[in-house]
């Protein structure tokens, strides 16, 4: 196997010359279509193919496999991520705050991406995202650990905090479509309550029937403003521990 046959796709130019022609953009385009609408697993050639009205075998002439087209899809949806360059002069937290949403939001707008992208080969648009997080913060006086422990930390706030509204609003989804397993679970959970194994949850569940408003958020809405919310905690204390003005 040659050098060539390891590259990631960024270091291979894009075919040209031969119809039907289709660019890295529209091959993305079409995989983001198919997982936004029927799934990751349902990403395969042969339906990439069919999404662009081509055969499968044409297909390979432009991507030589699955990781490919997971490579496409996370450069696509980095592309998504990035903010105005404006923005990236509002001062290093406002633009921290404007990434950092941004980011949350497509997240959100691909909720099965976080999971699946996770191997991806990083394209070009990892590194305009990186660069603009350091353009965030090029007007402090970080060193360059102290700026890339910052972005880690804002990253994997992000992250985790996108992971848990997606799965908050699945939930909730499930909830409105199938209530009467949902009430099944709620009954073998009091069940297990009952038992006194779990005084912490039993005092918990006691506080949090005393009042609606003490529950957590299951709307978009909500989650919203619960990360929000978090992302100003954590920057608060990211810069009382490194001291940014």
């Amino acid at each position: 196997m040659s050098t060539a046959d390891n590259a990631p796709i960024w270091a291979r130019p894009e075919p040209a010359g031969r119809r039907p022609r289709f660019t890295r953009e529209q091959i993305a385009a079409a995989a983001l279509h198919i997982a936004d609408t029927e799934g990751f697993e349902a990403v395969t050639m042969k339906r990439i193919a069919a999404e662009l009205g081509a055969g499968t075998m044409t297909l390979y002439y432009y991507v030589r496999n699955k990781a490919d087209i997971v490579a496409l899809m996370q450069d696509a949806i980095l592309a998504d991520q990035l903010v105005p360059d404006a923005e990236l002069h509002a001062g290093w937290r406002q633009a921290t705050i404007a990434i950092a949403r941004r980011t949350r939001a497509v997240l959100m707008a691909h909720p099965w991406s976080p999971a699946a992208l996770t191997a991806a080969t990083f394209g070009p648009n990892a590194m305009r995202h990186m660069e603009q997080n350091l353009a965030a913060l090029a007007g402090t006086r970080l060193t360059a650990r102290e700026k890339m422990e910052l972005i880690a930390d804002v990253d994997a706030y992000v992250l985790g905090a996108s992971l848990q509204a997606i799965e908050t609003l699945s939930r909730a989804e499930l909830i409105e479509s199938d209530p009467e397993s949902a009430t099944t679970a709620v009954e073998f959970g009091r069940g297990l309550l009952r038992t006194g194994d779990f005084p912490q949850l039993n005092a918990l569940n006691d506080q949090l029937s005393e009042t609606d408003s003490a529950r957590p958020p299951m709307t978009a809405d909500a989650l919203t403003d619960q990360f929000d919310r978090g992302l100003q905690a954590l920057l608060d204390g990211l810069a009382t521990q490194l001291k940014i003005d």
